[in-house]
């Protein structure tokens, strides 16, 4: 019987040492801060995802623009290619004629008959060439920039939903330190 008294008695001093160092201010105190310091990083982390979304933006936008520019030098140094052999060709059809004798007029008739032909042959082919480089050079540019607003898109809504996330967490965690609180006060107050 004695232990027991003699061990209550020291429980009890510990328990009253123990209580007289808890202040309920400090407490709370310290809640807030932690609450503002989560709330502070939240904002930071909201602020640093809007930066990195502007920035993958810009750069779509700046993919875009180069391989558009590269595109127009393309076709302009295909076009100009295209007449350069044009006027070559004019050039060597009218050097042969000059070339040619009178005596060799039928020959000649055939020669320019054939030359008139492959021209025209060369000409369509060429032609269609130039389409076909044109056309594959706006679906590419248009298959880039639907890729990049498509990835700017993702990054918005991967942004958006992360924000979302880190605001309800950021919450939740507020509401069951509010809750904790209210129980440990509850708990003390009912000791």
């Amino acid at each position: 019987m004695k232990k027991i008294i003699t061990s209550s008695v020291a429980v009890a001093a510990l328990l009253t040492s123990v209580h007289a160092d808890f202040s309920f201010s400090e407490m709370f105190k310290d809640m807030k801060d932690a609450a503002v310091t989560f709330s502070s990083d939240a904002k930071d982390t909201v602020a640093s995802l809007k930066d990195g979304v502007v920035e993958v933006s810009k750069s779509a936008e700046r993919s875009t623009t180069n391989v558009s520019g590269d595109a127009k030098d393309s076709l302009v140094k295909a076009s100009d290619d295209m007449k350069t052999m044009e006027v070559n060709t004019t050039a060597d059809a009218r050097a042969t004629t000059t070339d040619v004798s009178a005596d060799t007029k039928d020959a000649l008739k055939s020669t320019t008959t054939d030359l008139k032909d492959s021209a025209v042959v060369a000409s369509t082919e060429m032609k269609d060439s130039a389409v076909t480089v044109s056309s594959d050079t706006k679906d590419t540019a248009k298959t880039l920039s639907t890729d990049a607003t498509s990835s700017v898109k993702t990054v918005s809504d991967n942004a958006n939903t992360t924000a979302s996330t880190v605001s309800n967490d950021a919450t939740s965690s507020v509401k069951t330190v509010t809750e904790n609180t209210n129980d440990a006060v509850n708990t003390v107050s009912n000791d």
